[in-house]
């Protein structure tokens, strides 16, 4: 069987991700989004979350069942030793559940969201295409705290932690340019949707 093409699409925080997933999910392909898929392992009844509460502790699952995430995040930014305990459990799960879904992803390609593409080789050996979504670094923190709330030097740690924007572009066959309209960003879609339909063709 002929294997779907894959796009890994991402970018910095803030950079519109979400909207470009959104905009190719309503033209046909199939997104399927590491950040949704943690969400859902970590969510009250979710696979991850015996594991997380036997390496974490009790006070690290809310009384509901779910990942206290704020506590878990401020935990994760603080130390390092932690931060790699939680990505070593959380991260092969949400690949296997990735590899599943592609599997069987019904639409004619598949755009695979993933937030850490450029830092995590083995994401990167699973995509034909990195697609990555830019804006500049001012915009990406101004729309991050309008967004969230959180303080502006919460948001620079965030951003801080991530690759490099010089770097995500590095590592891009394609760009879409989000520092202008949202009528802007579809008509990139549009364009880049017919390409990958030709490429799933061929």
């Amino acid at each position: 069987m002929k294997r779907k093409l894959v796009v890994g699409l991402t970018g910095g925080i803030g950079s519109g991700k979400s909207a470009a997933a959104q905009e190719f999910a309503r033209l046909g392909a199939t997104v399927i989004d590491t950040d949704a898929i943690a969400h859902e392992l970590t969510a009250q009844g979710g696979a991850a979350i015996a594991s997380l509460r036997e390496l974490f502790g009790a006070e690290f699952v809310t009384p509901k069942g779910a990942l206290d995430r704020d506590r878990m995040r401020e935990l994760a930014f603080g130390d390092p030793a932690a931060k790699k305990k939680l990505e070593a459990l959380l991260h092969p799960m949400i690949r296997a559940e990735s590899e599943r879904r592609i599997a069987q992803a019904p639409g004619p390609y598949v755009v695979h969201v993933v937030p850490l593409l450029v830092e995590s080789p083995a994401y990167r050996e699973r995509v034909a295409r990195v697609l990555v979504v830019d804006c500049p670094e001012a915009l990406q923190r101004e729309r991050v705290k309008m967004r969230s709330g959180l303080a502006d030097e919460s948001v620079r740690r965030i951003i801080g932690a991530q690759a490099p924007r010089a770097r995500r572009l590095a590592a891009a066959d394609d760009v879409i340019d989000n520092s202008g309209s949202i009528a802007a960003l579809h008509k990139r879609v549009a364009e880049l949707h017919e390409k990958y339909l030709a490429l799933a063709r061929s």
